[in-house]
């Protein structure tokens, strides 16, 4: 028998996750079963999506993400003892998965599929850069706002796990790149290393002062992962048939749901500049991940891709990455070593 570790949610969250409001436990996991396999988890994801679904569950529940596990023992010829696979086991040590159950992509699915070969990478990469972060930002961006060279992009969340790739993306493609983040730091390393053409931290200057000087003609592209004021003055300058991709809202993950934070109203500037606004979830595009990792892949190992991680490590350390993180804490990818 294999015992497995597992955090447990015990209660919804009320504004910043707590530590009480998980509980570890231990429990013997079964013998596995035709098309199963009993596998060790090497790398946990720690995600902004964790707190904004937390609502959709009951509790207890086990609390979910993606993660890259060895394979300890198979029953389905496809993984073999010893390869590596992607899953959305969650936060455990050990787990036992049925290889032929969820496939549909969403965020909160159980798909498993084989670990990319990544060129020599970090296996770490594959629940970031090579994971499903990488696949939000490419296809996010390159299917929603379909930028055209010379036009102006702007990325809020800018330094993060998809923001971050979204913008090396958009300068891939020949657009000037204008990013927000919330530290001083990030701002240097998205300029500095990232090669964005104008980066800004939000916390410190006036946004639409700062955004109307940065693109005095105007944004073309707007991948919004923040929501909130910023998304509503950014969505201001834009122009005419620009485009938004929608990501996620961050700014109020951690907000009370009966007090939603509220914003500027956009119908005007989306009537007025005939905006195509669109949200959207990555498992729409689930059987063409492979194309973007190839893309991915391949920009990582050329250097055009810089694919930075911050790394906690220890089991008992998920819930630190997982707070740190939602407070702004990571540049890049944030994952656990397990």
């Amino acid at each position: 028998m294999v015992k497995q570790r597992k955090y447990v949610v015990k209660k919804h969250f009320q504004g910043v996750p707590k530590r009480d409001d998980f509980e570890i436990v231990e429990t013997e996991l079964p013998p596995i079963k035709n098309g199963e396999i009993l596998i060790k988890t090497e790398w946990i994801s720690v995600d902004p999506y964790q707190r904004a679904y937390n609502s959709r569950y009951p509790v207890p529940y086990d609390q979910f993400g993606y993660q890259v596990s060895s394979v300890l023992e198979s029953k389905d010829p496809r993984y073999p003892e010893g390869s590596r696979v992607v899953c959305h086991q969650g936060w455990c040590d050990h787990s036992v998965v049925n290889t032929s159950e969820g496939k549909s992509g969403d965020a909160d699915s159980s798909a498993v599929y084989k670990l990319p070969d990544l060129k020599g990478l970090s296996n770490s990469l594959g629940i970031g850069a090579i994971g499903m972060p990488g696949a939000t930002a490419y296809f996010g961006f390159l299917e929603l706002c379909q930028p055209k060279a010379g036009e102006t992009v702007v990325v809020t969340g800018a330094a993060g796990a998809v923001g971050s790739i979204v913008g090396q993306i958009a300068k891939m493609k020949g657009c000037t790149v204008i990013g927000f983040a919330g530290s001083d730091d990030k701002v240097e390393w998205l300029e500095k290393e990232l090669g964005l053409d104008k980066a800004f931290n939000y916390k410190t200057i006036d946004v639409l002062k700062a955004l109307k000087e940065a693109a005095p003609k105007g944004v073309d592209c707007y991948f919004d992962n923040v929501g909130g004021e910023i998304s509503s003055q950014i969505i201001s300058q834009m122009n005419l048939f620009g485009r938004v991709a929608v990501c996620g809202s961050i700014s109020a993950y951690n907000e009370d749901l009966q007090n939603t934070p509220k914003a500027s109203i956009i119908q005007p500037s989306v009537v007025s500049k005939q905006l195509k606004i669109e949200g959207f979830i990555v498992g729409r595009w689930l059987s063409r991940w492979p194309e973007a990792f190839a893309d991915l892949i391949k920009w990582a190992k050329s250097g055009q891709l810089k694919t930075r991680e911050h790394v906690t490590e220890g089991f008992d350390k998920i819930y630190d990455a997982f707070v740190g993180m939602l407070a702004g804490e990571n540049s890049g990818k944030a994952v656990v070593k397990v």
